[in-house]
């Protein structure tokens, strides 16, 4: 009888799948207070719960050391893949050596890193292609300002996200280039300055503005927290935000009950659980050996007040 039953869960073993021998993945992330990072976040548990892999997530906190040191952790534990959020993207070549010298496989999500190019074996970037971001998010502004009968001379602001992300500066790239089109080129960007994709900062910059000077006719943020910062500092001051076109990415909830209370202008939807879960997706293939495209990119979506109810549940 003993020997049937071992017999029986032996074939019955033999019989499951491989996704049920549960791979280890190791997770930094930039910082949780980072609404968008921590959507992110939740997108690669959702994922991996649904894969039956084990996570183990950590905060960098900001901190390129930390992240690094999370990253020589999770090798030294054995983890089966690693994914990573960049603190800073200028980072990725140490952390991607150190990955490559352990034979670990290794996953960039979202924050594209600097050397994409030259990633070894085994090594992947999931995310969207920034120039679609900005591009879309600026050429609406445009588009916005000439219907308000702006085109003979616009005012903006472009608040910018860290500086040490490929993301901010990229999407600025993006605002600077369609503002410099025929079509656009009535905007006059009169400063840009960097939140560190945070509210408060991005409040605390566009007072900083208004004091200085009037009330712009754009504000173009690289992301929904710093455009629902620079919202709040433009009401505090007594703007009408009928006046004020104001722009930011990410399609965020919050972002879109700003739209909806007629705020935020437009944004741009970047695919939180699609990034998150698409590195999950990577990560496991590339611990079975299996091969990945060294680029995934997840499309972005334009949001205007016309189809943000179909964005509500997305992020």
């Amino acid at each position: 009888m003993k020997k049937l039953l071992i017999s029986t869960a032996l074939a019955a073993l033999m019989s499951m799948p491989a996704s049920a021998f549960a791979a280890k993945l190791g997770v930094s992330i930039v910082n949780f207070d980072n609404n968008f990072q921590t959507l992110l976040m939740h997108g690669m548990q959702d994922r991996a719960k649904e894969k039956g892999a084990g996570i183990q997530v950590e905060d960098a906190q900001n901190d390129v050391a930390k992240q690094l040191d999370q990253v020589k952790n999770f090798i030294a534990s054995g983890v089966d893949a690693i994914i990573v959020t960049l603190v800073d993207t200028n980072a990725s070549k140490t952390i991607s050596e150190e990955a490559a010298k352990a034979g670990i496989p290794l996953v960039f999500v979202n924050l594209e890193p600097t050397d994409m190019a030259n990633l070894p074996e085994k090594q992947v970037y999931v995310g969207s292609n920034e120039v679609e971001s900005g591009t879309l998010e600026a050429f609406e502004v445009c588009k916005m300002l000439r219907a308000r009968g702006k085109s003979a001379g616009a005012n903006a602001y472009i608040v910018m996200g860290s500086l040490v992300h490929q993301a901010a500066l990229q999407r600025t790239k993006d605002v600077e280039q369609i503002f410099a089109t025929d079509m656009c080129n009535f905007i006059k960007i009169v400063d840009k300055q960097s939140s560190e994709w945070s509210r408060d900062n991005a409040q605390n910059l566009m007072t900083n503005w208004l004091t200085a000077g009037g009330a712009p006719d754009a504000v173009i943020a690289n992301n929904d927290e710093s455009a629902i910062g620079a919202i709040l500092a433009l009401k505090a001051n007594g703007v009408d935000m009928k006046n004020v076109v104001v722009g930011g990415i990410d399609a965020t909830q919050d972002g879109l009950q700003a739209m909806k209370a007629g705020d935020l202008s437009v944004t741009v939807f970047q695919n939180a659980k699609g990034q998150g879960g698409g590195g999950v997706d990577a990560a496991l293939a590339l611990a079975k050996g299996e091969k990945v495209d060294r680029v995934v990119y997840v499309p972005f979506e334009l949001v205007t007040p016309a189809n943000a109810a179909e964005y509500l549940n997305k992020n």
